[in-house]
C-alpha cells in the first residue's frame, strides 16, 4: 500500500493522488512512502521506495512537520527547528558517500512541507541489538569503538560534529554486518569561530557531553557520547543510572555483574567520559593509537590467503620507459610495467569485491595524467576549467579520451589506449597490498595526491607529489582517470588476464580510478572504484594513457 505523506491514508501501490484528499503520492514523481518508521520532535520518518529504478530499492523519507506536532512552539524555536533540519542534508551532501554514512538523496519542497530523502539503511541499531541480546563483552564493545571511531575519523576529517553519538544512531547493517553511523540532524559544521560560540544545546541528555548540554560543542563531545554508548552496551543499564551527581563520573564498575573489563580498556572509557574535556583524549586517531597501539589509524583490510608470486619492479631506467612525440616540441612519457600478478578489490565497499586474483602481462603506462599542453598538441584544443599547461587536461569524457588516444596511435605508430581498471589497479599499487600504494596510513596521503583536504579546490601539475615505487605520480587524486572498462557492480565473473571487462555491465557507464582534487581519502584508495557515464564532463575527470 502507498500511504499519503498529507493525510496518512493508505491508498493502492499504482496510485498517483492519494483517494482521500487528492495530494499526490510520489515525491519528484519517483518516491512514494509505504509506512512509517518513526516519529520525532521535526516530524515523521518514513519507509519508502524509488520507482524511478527497476528494482525500486528502498529509501527513507523525513518529513519536516515541526509546526504541526508543537504547534505552541515560538517562532524562534521553529527557525532553530528549519535551520537543524535543513543542516542535516547539508551535512549529508557534504560527506559524500562515505559507505558507513547514509547517502543523501533529494532535499525537496513537496506539498508545501520540506522532505530529505536518503539511503534506507537495513539493519538493527545497537539500542535494538542490546536489548534482543544483553550486554556486550569487552571484545564485542571495543569491536564496537574502532568501527565507530573510524567513521567518526571521517566526519572530523570533514569538520563536522555529529553530537549525537548514542546506540539508536548506530545501525548494524544487516547485509555485511557493518556499522553505519545515522542522524546528522545535530551534526555542526565546526569552525574556529563556531567552536568558540555557546549555541543551543543539542543532542540526547542521557549521552551528551557537558560542554554540548550548555551550546559549547567540540570533537571530544562525540568521544563523550560514544564512550557513554560503550558503557551501556558493557553493562545494559541507562546511563543516568551509572552517572554518580555527586563524584560528576560514571561509577559503571560496579554493574558488571561479575563481567571483566581489562584495566587499560576501562581506563580508556573513564578518560572518553570525563566530565573535563581537557582529561579527554584530545582526537579519535588518539584514541584509537590506544585501543590498536601498533596499527595504524584505519584498520587495514583483510585480504584473502593466495600462493604469491614475488612482484617485479620495473628500474627507473631509460630502457623501462618510452618517450611519444605528441608534436609542437610536447612530449608524453610512459614507463614500463612488467608482468605479474596481484589481489584486486578490497573489502571496503561493496563495489571492490570479491577480491580476486590478477595475471597481468607486461604493458606500459602514463607517467603522470595526460596534461593540458599534451591534449592540446594532439587534439588542438583544451577543455580544461582549471588553465595550466603541466595540469592534467579534464572536462574530457570517455569519448574524448579514446579519440585522443586513436589520434596519437595514429601519429606515433603506436597501439595507445587507455588503462584497463586491473592495469591501473596493478599500477597505482606497485606491490603494495594497503589501502594507497604508501600503505594503509590516510594521514599520509598529502604526500602522494592532491585531495579534498590539501587541494584549495582546484587541479595542480602533475608530478608536483611524490611517486609510487614505480615512478608513476597522481595515481591517487588530482583527477579521476578513464579505465577501458564497462562499469559493473561488483567483481563477480571479472576476467583475471588483466583485460577490459566490455561484457555486461552498465554499456553506458565507464569506470573511474584514483580520485580527484574535490574528493575524500576513501575515494582516493588503490581498489577504488567509480562509476559516470561515459558522456559525462567535469573539471575532476581526466585520463592517463597505456600501451
Amino acid at each position: 500500500m502507498s500511504l499519503c505523506l498529507a493525510c496518512d491514508r493508505l491508498n493502492p501501490i499504482t496510485t498517483k493522488f492519494c483517494t482521500e484528499c487528492g495530494a499526490k503520492l510520489q515525491i519528484q514523481e519517483r518516491y512514494r512512502a509505504l509506512k512509517v518508521i518513526g516519529q520525532g520532535g521535526f516530524g515523521k520518518t518514513f519507509l519508502a521506495q524509488d520507482e524511478s529504478k527497476p528494482s525500486q530499492p528502498r529509501c527513507v523519507i523525513k518529513q519536516f512537520a515541526f509546526e504541526t506536532i508543537n504547534p505552541n512552539a515560538s517562532q524562534g524555536t521553529l527557525d532553530v527547528a528549519v535551520r537543524l533540519f535543513e543542516q542535516e542534508a547539508k551535512r549529508l551532501d557534504d560527506l559524500g558517500k562515505h559507505p558507513q554514512i547514509p547517502e543523501l538523496l533529494s532535499f525537496t519542497i513537496h506539498e508545501g512541507k520540506q522532505y530529505l530523502i536518503q539511503e534506507f539503511i537495513d539493519g538493527e541499531t545497537l539500542e535494538q541489538e542490546l536489548a534482543r541480546v544483553g550486554a556486550f563483552s569487552e571484545q564485542q564493545v571495543r569491536d564496537v569503538l574502532v568501527e565507530v571511531l573510524q567513521i567518526l575519523e571521517f566526519v572530523h576529517s570533514n569538520s563536522v560534529i555529529h553530537r549525537d553519538t548514542s546506540p539508536d544512531n548506530i545501525i548494524r547493517r544487516r547485509s555485511d554486518r557493518k556499522l553505519v553511523l545515522v542522524d546528522f540532524g545535530a551534526a555542526k559544521h565546526a569552525t574556529a569561530t563556531l567552536l568558540a560560540k555557546t549555541g543551543t544545546g543539542i543532542g540526547k541528555p542521557s549521552y551528551g557531553a557537558p560542554e554540548q548540554m550548555l551550546g559549547k560543542s567540540v570533537f571530544q563531545s562525540d568521544l563523550f557520547g560514544l564512550g557513554v554508548t560503550c558503557l551501556h552496551l558493557l553493562t545494559n543499564v541507562e546511563p543516568f543510572t551509572l552517572y554518580d551527581v555527586l563524584e560528576n563520573e560514571y561509577q559503571w564498575r560496579q554493574f558488571l555483574n561479575g563481567k571483566l573489563v581489562s584495566d587499560e580498556f576501562g581506563k580508556l572509557l573513564d578518560r572518553m567520559t570525563a566530565y573535563r574535556v581537557k582529561e579527554r583524549p584530545n582526537s579519535v586517531i588518539e584514541t584509537l593509537q590506544v585501543l590498536q597501539p601498533k596499527a595504524a589509524p584505519v584498520k587495514p583490510m583483510p585480504l584473502p590467503v593466495f600462493p604469491l608470486q614475488p612482484l617485479q619492479t620495473p628500474a627507473s631506467t631509460s630502457s623501462n620507459s618510452l618517450i611519444l612525440d605528441c608534436g609542437n616540441g610536447v612530449k608524453l612519457e610512459l614507463v614500463k610495467v612488467m608482468a605479474g600478478s596481484f589481489n584486486m578489490g578490497s573489502n571496503e565497499d561493496d563495489s571492490d569485491k570479491p577480491i580476486h586474483r590478477v595475471n597481468l602481462q607486461e604493458f606500459l603506462i602514463g607517467k603522470y595524467p595526460v596534461t593540458q599542453a599534451q591534449y592540446q598538441a594532439v587534439m588542438g584544443e583544451n577543455p580544461s576549467h582549471f588553465k595550466g599547461n603541466q595540469n592534467p587536461v579534464e572536462n574530457v569524457t570517455w569519448y574524448d579520451a579514446v579519440k585522443f588516444c586513436e589520434e596519437l596511435s595514429k601519429r606515433t605508430g603506436r597501439k595507445v589506449k587507455l588503462p584497463t581498471e586491473a592495469q591501473w589497479e596493478y599500477a597505482c599499487r606497485a606491490g603494495s597490498t594497503g589501502r594507497y600504494c604508501f600503505g594503509d596510513h590516510a594521514s599520509k596521503l598529502g604526500n602522494y595526491a592532491w585531495y579534498k583536504r590539501n587541494s584549495v579546490n582546484k587541479t595542480h601539475p602533475v608530478g608536483k607529489k611524490l611517486a609510487n615505487s614505480w615512478g608513476l605520480h597522481d595515481m591517487h587524486g588530482n583527477v579521476w582517470e578513464w579505465c577501458e572498462d564497462f562499469w559493473h557492480e561488483n567483481y563477480n565473473g571479472a576476467p583475471n588476464d588483466g583485460s577490459a571487462w566490455l561484457t555486461n555491465g552498465n554499456q553506458d557507464g565507464r569506470s573511474l580510478r584514483g580520485g580527484s582534487w574535490n574528493t575524500y581519502a576513501f575515494f582516493c584508495r588503490s581498489a577504488n572504484s567509480y562509476e559516470d557515464g561515459a558522456d559525462a564532463r567535469y573539471d575532476y575527470i581526466g585520463f592517463r594513457v597505456a600501451l
